[in-house]
């Protein structure tokens, strides 16, 4: 095993960027456009960039308009646009006349692939380990571990940076009482972030649940029930919401995804900001109506010769405990919230359509513990530009991307304000408004200061003359 400890004599780095999902992509694609240069260098433990690729269903598409790639929205002319990306791939015309504002997932994932092939300063097969503040240096500190094709370990490094960047996203969750059963290789529990890679094997099963009401959830229904002969479907789709409903997307609903609102929200009282969030659910955990109208479809179809189809959609249900029957078998102890009524049912697989959660910060940051300023709740206080507040010693900054829904709102993990997110971090930074970014950005006012907040800068009246004074 080689030591890269001689990184140590390097000189150290402006940024360095922990995880290279689409968020730190964004960071990473806006970077490279810094007149000047910016030293920087991002590091993720998988070997290649990829894009959750145990949902890239055929046909499913990405929930927000194409716009909402790495850069468009605050450098439409960066090269690393997904315009540009077409046009590299000679497909620009074939895309004209589609007219697709909502593109396919895979297609996503092959343009942020294509960047991250292209784009300097990337080290996949580096997992990053500690991150620390060298209080002699005024530097952080980051160790990682370089990883070989089969992820053992090839050598040890060290970084030395000004600033940080977290992007480590999220991680699958999987609900306290399926656990034990999703851990158990002989049992197909599994979530829907690994849905691709054990569909066959799901597919094999007499009797099929899915567990979760929100777009994956729906996506795995629908993909499972097309793929079930008529009148043997034999499924189940279990949700806790009160109903299968349709993701809020109004234009003036989605002005929640604005910059507008996230600086609104991130003045809000923090419990205030708590009580909210569980409440805007159907903002983002929704299911799009062209996928509920081909879910109803489809049954639909199959009742055109008599019958119905073999399958059962119950909302308000929580699966309350689950266990085996037998060597292959499921049990889930389901209780209705409305009737208070509890039941079981049998099944031989389940699909956990049940989310993800962000993954904690404090493995990376342990050695950051004594300078984090935390909120009541013991989660890290995040500024108005994505820094999370430390001890003023660290001259240093570290900031969050998708780690901060607590205090900047459900817009935290969505892809339409990646590259707003990622410019707000290079200005402050960089101590430049390289990237200038509109004073608003939604037509809605956000609380009762709106108008204040939204009112534009006066013109000094010395500076251009209306008419030539003779």
């Amino acid at each position: 095993m080689t030591d890269l400890s001689a990184d140590d004599h390097h000189r150290p780095h402006d940024l360095v960027g922990i995880g290279v999902g689409p968020f730190n992509l964004s960071l990473a694609a806006l970077a490279d456009g810094i007149h000047g240069g910016l030293a920087a260098a991002f590091y993720d433990q998988r070997p290649a960039f990829h894009w959750h690729p145990g949902m890239l269903l055929d046909g499913a598409t990405l929930q927000v308009p194409f716009l909402a790639d790495l850069v468009t929205l605050v450098d439409p002319a960066s090269p690393w646009s997904f315009l540009n990306y077409l046009r590299a791939r000679e497909r620009l015309y074939p895309f004209y006349f589609a007219e697709r504002f909502h593109i396919q997932r895979a297609e996503y994932d092959a343009y942020c692939r294509w960047v991250s092939e292209q784009l300097p300063g990337l080290h996949f097969g580096h997992q990053v380990d500690a991150v620390r503040w060298n209080t002699e240096r005024a530097l952080f500190e980051v160790d990682f571990t370089q990883l070989d094709h089969d992820g053992e370990v090839e050598a040890l490094g060290r970084a030395y940076t000004h600033n940080v960047a977290l992007g480590i996203g999220t991680e699958p969750y999987v609900p306290e009482p399926l656990k034990p059963l999703a851990d158990a290789p002989a049992v197909p529990v599994i979530h829907s972030a690994d849905y691709l890679d054990h569909r066959e094997r799901i597919l094999e099963a007499e009797h099929i649940t899915v567990v979760g009401s929100g777009q994956s959830g729906a996506e795995v229904f629908l993909d499972l029930l097309r793929a079930r002969p008529p009148g043997a479907e034999k499924l189940h789709w279990l949700a806790r919401t009160e109903a299968f409903s349709p993701m809020e997307y109004s234009k003036l609903g989605l002005e929640h995804f604005t910059p507008d609102y996230t600086a609104y929200f991130h003045t809000l009282p923090e419990h205030v900001r708590d009580e909210l969030v569980p409440h805007q659910w159907q903002l983002h955990k929704g299911i799009d109506a062209a996928t509920i109208a081909a879910i109803h479809d489809e049954l639909y179809r199959r009742t055109l010769h008599g019958g119905w189809p073999d399958a059962v959609l119950t909302p308000g249900v929580l699966v309350r405990t689950a266990g085996r029957v037998g060597a292959t078998r499921i049990e889930l102890h389901l209780e209705h919230g409305r009737q208070s009524g509890r039941s079981r049912l049998t099944t031989d697989a389940v699909v956990l359509a049940t989310g993800y959660r962000e993954r904690p910060l404090s493995r990376l940051l342990a050695g950051l513990d004594p300078y984090m300023c935390l909120d009541t709740s013991g989660r890290p206080r995040v500024d108005d530009t994505y820094r999370l507040v430390l001890d003023p010693s660290v001259t240093g900054s570290v900031y969050v991307q998708n780690a901060e829904r607590h205090t900047h709102g459900v817009g935290a993990p969505d892809l339409g304000l990646a590259a707003w997110r990622s410019a707000t971090i290079l200005n402050s930074l960089t101590g430049t408004e390289h990237y200038p970014l509109p004073r608003r950005t939604a037509f809605t006012t956000f609380g009762l200061d709106g108008q204040r907040r939204h009112r534009p800068m006066p013109v000094p009246r010395d500076l251009v003359p209306l008419t030539e004074v003779r």
